[in-house]
């Protein structure tokens, strides 16, 4: 934990008292989305301290020109870069010729923060003292609309306490902004056109070289004690900004506000022609509805991802808070609306790692979005990746693959591959498995099998042809090996026979070789359309078969444990509880040299390989691999502390199994990485539900059957999730002496628990001790 300001709450983040030096961590952590666009917690009046400006539209992107310091044959042209979208929330505030500026005010008193995440808006409250003497309380309340996503609202509130004041509200949108992260400092933004009519503005822009066409709106209001009123508006225009005046005369003690409605229509989703048009419809629909009713409706559309997606804990604040926040910022990036977006790791938080797709959707998101969802978001998020199998093939051509083999890029928005990280792009293939895997997962969750004989048969003949074309045959060894590799552990680079991948690649040859036989056998209509579409041989499949059957694993006889690489045991075995605290993070402490020959481990790689396939090793297998690794593990990766829950759970070490769960739900609260300034961990957040309901919930699939293992930790009275497993809503609850499973929805069903067959009827409550 490297910080400890936000306040407890079962529902709301709160903040309070004004600290300049939080500013950005506050603007990550107060993040709004609703799947379609999203913004950091900016002040919307004028900020002249550090801040980190940042307002994004899903699927918007630039492709940034690789900047590398010696180019290699392969390299990706570009790395894909979220765009800071031009600014629609900005009001300048003037006090009787004052600019309210938190960073130059004598005072700020009573500040308080608070993104409530049951109802879906964010809030600030303060009282200000202004250099000219006046002191003002402000009050303002902010959302993006869940329904109409093209559209948020803000409400903007001042009253003047010691005098009487001239107040000026200035809305303005805002085309001319600038990138925290940018390889060349390209300018991202062509801006076509400023223009306004009446109380509304619009600026159309489009991005440099993608070129998504865009128009940013607003539309004003502005009110005296509650009611609306009619203030003449002065018009200030340039060719990237258009701004408005509103200057009233407030009585001391009289309020003065301002409902501003603003957002983007894209070319995406529309006619590039049509994008005004569509935003005059927009502000026509919310301004009709007005600030309040729309403030219900954004509360009802959360209620109603809130009614399947809750988890609740008794006993324990922080772990509920903890759990919400991941819950509510998942929902705020994706909802499973639109088939061409996916899950950045980022969201709309921050611009690292581009805003793009990682192989996170795949090992993390989809179960998530399965049980909360339904089998239809799940599908169509499986659907991205068919959809770029074809830039996959390409992907693996350029690396001098043939034959229809297909690697998935690390990182995308598109289908190509845009990470300019030498070790990422060509070593860190082991990502083609977890695509692989997610198929094999939700046949296996949602019993739907119609997807592969439909999509991913095609999807794993591509992986499997690359698996059995990287593969290298050691005469040495009399095997099948795979050199030059980055596994999860990226504290490691281009090593040999990474057991994870070597173990992925067996998997997903014999995975696909299973359903290529069962589809010829019953569905064979489709069959004949893909083998003749993709060229397939039984020459070919015995080649599969020869590799996966004779791939080399290596193995420690002395220590019994799979070795995450062949050298791993030549490394200076010390643990990381030897390590100084003064030396943590390593990955900002020590060169990358040291770090690469360090025993060190980012985060689960044997033992994500563990977790994926837990059904093909014992228990035994899992504690002795569990005790070898995890002491060198630093948990330096988001998406570590979960895979280490969820086994430590699963090994009755629930102290330890609790420990990791505070950090992968609190990870962003508390900041146990030094970097939440730079955006959330989005798609790891999906890893702290899977703690709660893989983990402490033992949430399983056995031989087709639901199956739990339930346990508590001692810190909680109790706990409740729901899932959605094949259209049927089940609600657990788990107490520290009982058990209650409550058939919500669908037919009678009958689950495991504790290995114990228990049938459950529609409406009924079942108690298990």
């Amino acid at each position: 934990m490297n910080q400890d300001y936000i306040k407890p709450d079962n529902w709301s983040i709160i903040e309070e008292g004004f600290d300049a030096s939080r500013i950005k961590s506050s603007e990550s952590l107060f993040s709004i989305g609703n799947g379609a666009m999203g913004q950091r917690a900016n002040f919307e009046e004028a900020y002249s301290g550090d801040t980190f400006q940042g307002s994004y539209i899903a699927g918007v992107y630039y492709p940034d020109k690789t900047r590398v310091g010696w180019w290699k044959n392969g390299y990706p042209e570009y790395f894909a870069k979220v765009l800071n979208a031009p600014n629609w929330i900005g009001i300048n505030v003037i006090v009787n010729g004052e600019n309210l500026d938190l960073n130059t005010c004598k005072s700020v008193d009573n500040f308080k923060r608070e993104l409530n995440m049951k109802e879906g808006w964010l809030s600030r409250n303060f009282i200000a003292t202004l250099p000219n003497n006046i002191q003002v309380e402000v009050k303002i309340k902010r959302f993006l609309s869940l329904d109409l996503d093209e559209i948020g609202a803000i409400n903007y509130e001042v009253k003047p306490l010691n005098n009487d004041a001239e107040i000026i509200f200035q809305p303005y949108l805002d085309s001319g902004i600038t990138n925290e992260d940018t390889n060349w400092d390209d300018k991202f933004w062509d801006t076509t056109d400023v223009c306004h009519l009446n109380n509304q503005a619009f600026i159309q822009a489009k991005t440099m070289k993608t070129d998504f066409h865009t128009c940013t709106f607003m539309e004003s209001e502005v009110y005296i004690s509650g009611k609306p009123i009619l203030v003449e508006h002065n018009i200030k225009a340039d060719s990237n900004k258009v701004s408005f005046s509103y200057a009233y005369s407030v009585k001391k003690g009289e309020t003065y506000s301002i409902h501003k409605f603003g957002g983007y229509t894209v070319d995406r989703n529309h006619n590039k022609s049509e994008i005004v048009n569509i935003a005059k419809q927009v502000l026509k629909t919310a301004t009709k509805k007005g600030f309040n009713q729309l403030l219900e409706d954004q509360k009802q559309a959360w209620s109603t991802i809130w009614d399947m997606a809750d988890i609740t804990i008794e006993g324990d604040v922080k772990a509920q808070q903890g759990i919400r926040f991941n819950i509510f910022q998942l929902n705020q990036t994706y909802l499973g609306k639109d088939s061409k977006l996916n899950i950045g790791p980022k969201g709309f938080t921050g611009e690292k790692y581009g805003g793009s797709t990682y192989w996170d959707t795949e090992a993390y998101c989809i179960p998530f979005y399965m049980a909360t969802k339904d089998q239809k978001v799940a599908r169509t998020l499986l659907e991205y990746r068919y959809n770029h199998l074809e830039k996959a093939i390409e992907n693996a051509e350029k690396l001098g693959f043939k034959n229809g083999a297909a690697l998935y890029p690390m990182v995308t928005m598109n289908g190509e591959e845009c990470h300019n990280e030498w070790e990422i792009t060509f070593e860190e293939i082991h990502r083609n498995g977890a695509i692989a895997f997610a198929i094999y997962n939700y046949y296996r969750y949602t019993g739907d099998y119609s997807y592969i004989p439909e999509k991913g048969l095609e999807v794993l003949i591509g992986i499997a042809r690359f698996w059995q074309q990287r593969a290298t045959f050691s005469t040495d060894k009399n095997q099948y090996v795979i050199l030059g590799v980055t596994g999860p552990n990226e504290y490691e680079n281009n090593v040999n026979n990474n057991w994870y991948t070597n173990y992925l690649a067996k998997w997903c040859i014999d995975y696909t070789l299973e359903q290529i036989e069962k589809i010829e056998l019953e569905y064979a209509s489709d069959f004949s359309r893909i083998a003749k579409k993709v060229k397939l041989s039984e020459k070919e499949l015995a080649l599969w078969k020869t590799v996966a059957d004779n791939i080399y694993f290596p193995y420690s006889e002395k220590h019994k444990v799979f070795l995450q690489q062949d050298g791993f045991l030549d490394k200076e075995l010390i643990s990381v509880e030897d390590l100084p605290k003064s030396e943590r993070p390593i990955n900002q402490k020590w060169s990358w040299d040291r770090i690469l020959r360090s025993p060190y481990i980012k985060q689960a790689d044997t033992l994500q390989g563990f977790y994926f396939f837990e059904d093909q090793f014992s228990n035994e297998e899992l504690e002795r691999h569990f005790d070898f690794y995890e002491p060198f593990t630093v948990h330096e990766s988001s998406l570590s502390p979960c895979v280490h829950s969820i086994q430590a759970a699963k090994l009755d070490r629930m102290e330890q199994a609790y420990t990791f769960y505070l950090r992968t739900s609190r990870l962003d609260l508390d900041d146990y990485n030094h970097e939440v300034h730079e955006g959330l961990h989005i798609t790891s957040m999906a890893g702290t539900w899977m703690s709660i309901v893989e983990g402490f919930g033992g949430m399983r699939i056995k031989d087709n059957t639901l199956s739990f293992t339930p346990k508590i930790p001692k810190q909680w009275k109790d706990y409740s999730f729901k899932v959605n497993f094949r259209n049927h809503i089940l609600k657990v609850n788990i107490a520290q002496n009982k058990t209650n499973f409550e058939l919500l929805s669908g037919s009678d069903l009958e689950i495991l628990v504790n290995n114990k067959p228990v049938l459950l009827k529609s409406d009924s409550l079942r108690a298990v001790s």
